[in-house]
């Protein structure tokens, strides 16, 4: 088993990461401190890995809250669905919330976490790819606004976060190919070396080979932990982390939250970054069309929705986070394993590329 370290002081915690962690002999128990349990999950995973679960805590008082699978379930709606629950149910302060399923459950869930008489302990059990590799670590807690994608949230940190690879045999293949979206993330942003090992192997990525997964999975754990040990509420460094997100972000806004992907939105909005930095001149044009390259091997869009121009992103970036004054701030890779921040985008080059 992998066992990685998120270094946050007294708030640190551990990431484990291997096959057949909702089996048996799983580590989770060590990390629960009382005897009251809740699981938030979604009716599509719960089925598949709640009964795990629930052996896994069989000395715990347990309950559950299933709600509905996607993105548009991410509302202030089923925030309250979680807080009359937890109070119905007599949820103390010394209880724990464990978040099993993708990145809407580990968002929702540690929000309310956060939120649930001011803050009681959760942990992540993330199935799907992008969660695995992203939204389950750093402790960003969400959920969606109309006017905007995770716009009312909390940074919040869980006791553990346990990454069972199994899992991903029962994703489907598109939400596999958005969990990559994140990944190659890793590799245009800071890790040219990771960028290249993932070219080299595509196709045993793609047989979802479990040594290959693992080692994966890892890689970009350890990215991250790397980065939010550095800058956990995002003053600096962090903010490179949301490369793609400024145009992915406005994507999903647009069309409807779950229409696309998250990782098909931040798939088009890395392609779209890259095409800034190319034509101010930050870029070259042979790591763009590497990077469209990788990206379109893993079957993700590299092209904006063919009804969404200019105006309509603009609309949606003004209310982005990572904005200072009223100012535009794009996250753009200067080469494959760099990025950097820039404020400097004029109006004229987003509508070249839009």
């Amino acid at each position: 088993m992998s066992e990685l370290k998120v270094d946050l002081g007294d708030r640190s915690y551990p990431i484990y990461i291997n096959k057949g962690l909702l089996n048996s002999n799983s580590p989770l128990v060590s990390h629960i401190k009382s005897k009251r349990v809740c699981i938030v999950s979604n009716d599509i995973v719960y089925p598949l890995y709640g009964e795990k679960l629930v052996n896994i805590l069989a000395e715990f008082d347990i309950d559950s809250i299933i709600l509905p699978d996607g993105e548009a379930e991410k509302s202030l709606t089923n925030f309250d669905r979680i807080m009359s629950h937890l109070l119905t149910n007599h949820h103390g302060r010394d209880t724990t919330l464990i978040a099993l399923g993708g990145g809407v459950i580990g968002d929702i869930c540690g929000f309310a976490a956060a939120c649930y008489q001011r803050g009681v302990d959760f942990i992540q059990v993330p199935t799907t790819l992008l969660s695995q590799v992203d939204s389950s670590v750093g402790g960003k807690t969400a959920i969606n606004h109309p006017l905007g994608k995770n716009m009312v949230g909390a940074f919040y940190q869980p006791n553990a976060v346990l990454i069972d690879i199994d899992s991903l045999s029962s994703l489907p293949e598109r939400e596999f190919a958005a969990g990559m979206a994140e990944v190659i993330k890793y590799g245009i942003l800071g890790d040219g070396e990771f960028f290249s090992w993932l070219e080299n192997h595509r196709d045993a990525i793609l047989a979802k080979e479990s040594h290959i997964l693992s080692e994966m999975i890892r890689t970009c754990c350890q990215c991250k932990a790397d980065i939010v040990a550095q800058d956990e509420k995002e003053a600096g460094l962090r903010a490179l982390l949301n490369l793609g997100h400024t145009f992915g972000h406005a994507i999903e806004a647009e069309q409807g939250y779950g229409v696309w992907l998250h990782g098909e939105a931040v798939a088009t909005g890395m392609v779209l970054a890259s095409k800034l930095a190319v034509n101010k001149e930050l870029l070259k044009a042979s790591d763009l069309r590497r990077i469209e390259s990788l990206i379109s091997a893993f079957s993700l869009p590299t092209e904006a929705p063919a009804d969404m121009g200019f105006d309509s992103f603009v609309k949606h970036m003004k209310r982005d986070k990572k904005n200072i004054g009223g100012c535009l701030r794009f996250i753009v890779p200067t080469a494959i394993g760099q990025s950097e921040m820039r404020d400097d985008v004029t109006e004229e080059e987003l509508k070249q590329i839009l």
